[in-house]
């Protein structure tokens, strides 16, 4: 997913759980569906650094040896300025982009 183009709040606002309750019926559950999600965005944009970070890493990196590069900062400067994960998916879950889904066991069906 495009995290660039998102139109989450960078800054913590307050929220009207009676938004949250509408979408699902259950504050707990709308809470459970956000945190789940946040999780996703996490680890999806973690990798999307870590791919971007690969091609500046050399293969005798030690302590002695590393230096800046200008390049690498702007990318890390540019991942901490996106909103929060939680941010994120929380804008996502109010505008009806995340779905719940529910995994049932052999035993429950």
């Amino acid at each position: 997913m495009n995290y660039k183009q998102t139109t989450a709040e960078k800054d913590t606002i307050t929220r009207n759980t009676a938004d949250l309750e509408a979408i699902s019926s259950n504050i707990y559950e709308a809470l459970n569906v956000i945190s789940k999600r946040a999780d996703q965005i996490t680890v999806e944009l973690k990798e999307e650094l870590s791919q971007k970070l690969e091609a500046f890493a050399l293969p005798s990196d030690n302590l002695e040896e590393i230096f800046e590069n200008r390049e690498q900062i702007e990318i890390s400067k540019f991942y901490e300025k996106l909103p929060k994960p939680v941010a994120i998916s929380l804008d996502e879950y109010l505008e009806g982009k995340v779905e719940k889904v529910v995994k049932t066991t052999e035993e429950e069906a």
